[in-house]
């Protein structure tokens, strides 16, 4: 699938339903997360209007539930005048970042406006990472099945893959080492986790999920292959 192939998941991939509990705990915990970090957020703002003015969101369309497309929001990381072209992936000191851009990349503040995205619905607080189009191709073999579920600001994959920039070995296609390992790697631990999936369980992610955010979550070994215990 290419990237402007995305109907062909509409007809072999439904969405499962998200449900009314979890949709009610997404707009609640949103909410909160909105009030909580509202001064932070302005505070990121204004430090990328001084560093390198606008724009201060990056935008970029990622693969939803059911194949669908959506607009998902970042803080901007890169510098303003970089190749929109340039390599779909971030690498551990990747050049193309400021220092403010280093600085998000590393508490995950970045993520902050997606928010946005949960409030309308296109995202939830725990589910599969939102893949962008590049990579649109690499839900099939089975793994399309991962497109079932609404994707989430953290999760499984999310956590455990945490430094998931210094994965990467020197001598290797980032891209090519994305695809064939990398990819796979989480894909399989969503496809353990979301189908069997509670709201307890869920509960547990975002605890861990904070915790990842403050260092107090390992990250597993680069040879990781095998999903983690449901509900762990």
């Amino acid at each position: 699938m290419n990237a402007l192939d995305l109907s062909i998941h509409r007809s072999v991939v439904s969405s499962a339903a998200h449900g009314f509990a979890r949709r009610a705990i997404d707009l609640v915990i949103a909410t909160a997360a909105a009030i909580v970090f509202a001064p932070l957020m302005l505070v990121i703002a204004l430090a990328l209007l001084m560093e390198g003015g606008r724009p201060i969101f990056f935008t970029q369309t990622r693969v939803g539930a059911g194949g669908r497309p959506f607009r998902m929001y970042k803080f901007r990381k890169f510098a303003v005048r970089c190749d929109p072209g340039g390599l779909a992936l971030t690498m551990a000191g990747d050049s193309r970042m400021t220092r403010i851009g280093r600085f998000l990349a590393l508490t995950k503040f970045d993520e902050l406006p997606q928010l946005w995205n949960v409030f309308r619905g296109e995202m939830a607080i725990v589910g599969p990472r939102p893949e962008s189009l590049v990579f649109a191709d690499c839900f099939r073999g089975g793994f399309e099945a991962v497109l079932q579920y609404k994707p989430g600001l953290l999760g499984p994959a999310q956590v455990l893959f945490r430094h998931e920039a210094k994965f990467y070995p020197r001598s290797a296609d980032p891209v090519l080492f994305y695809r064939e390992v990398l990819f796979p790697a989480k894909a399989r631990i969503d496809l353990s986790y979301y189908p069997q999936r509670s709201i307890a369980a869920d509960i547990i992610w975002m605890i861990r999920g904070f915790l990842a955010v403050l260092g107090l979550v390992s990250r597993p070994p680069v040879g990781l292959v095998s999903p983690p215990p449901i509900g762990m």
